[in-house]
């Protein structure tokens, strides 16, 4: 967590560590998998973004630029990945992890941001995942999982 005001506090190292993370690693491993994923007859690759990179928002400047250049890639990807592999992602909002678990303010504010009025659970965004990776004619897409914040 770092405020997005305290610019100081984000260090060139840490930015290129988020973005080697969550941009280069999906990228290199989707590369190395659509071979095999063409070749035995098709498939499914589905990122996990976050809402983050939707909004302007998130735990830091770094991260959230990271999630809005893997939603780019996602589209980019789908783009030439096609037909016979879909790329999509799935962006969720405030979930309630071991991560999150000390942020109480944050997940009771939930009760009156979003219109599902909670945080989600990880169960919840694995669902959405499954479906993605089933859905044989859906493609290029950021699926924003946010209990409804993305419409506030």
């Amino acid at each position: 967590m770092i405020p997005h005001h305290d610019l100081d506090a984000v260090s060139d190292d840490l930015f290129r560590e988020i973005l080697e993370v969550n941009v280069i690693g999906p990228f290199r491993l989707t590369k190395l998998a659509l071979p095999h994923l063409r070749r035995d007859g098709g498939g499914s690759v589905v990122n996990v973004s976050s809402i983050a990179g939707v909004r302007p928002t998130g735990s830091c400047i770094p991260y959230a630029t990271s999630k809005a250049a893997l939603n780019h890639l996602t589209e980019l990807l789908a783009n030439v990945s096609g037909p016979e592999v879909r790329v999509n992602a799935v962006a969720p909002g405030l979930v309630r992890t071991p991560w999150t678990d000390d942020w109480d303010p944050i997940h009771d504010a939930m009760q009156t941001l979003a219109p599902l009025g909670r945080s989600g659970t990880p169960a919840e965004i694995a669902s959405v995942i499954v479906d993605l990776s089933e859905s044989s004619y859906l493609t290029g897409h950021v699926v924003l999982v946010d209990g409804g914040m993305s419409l506030r």
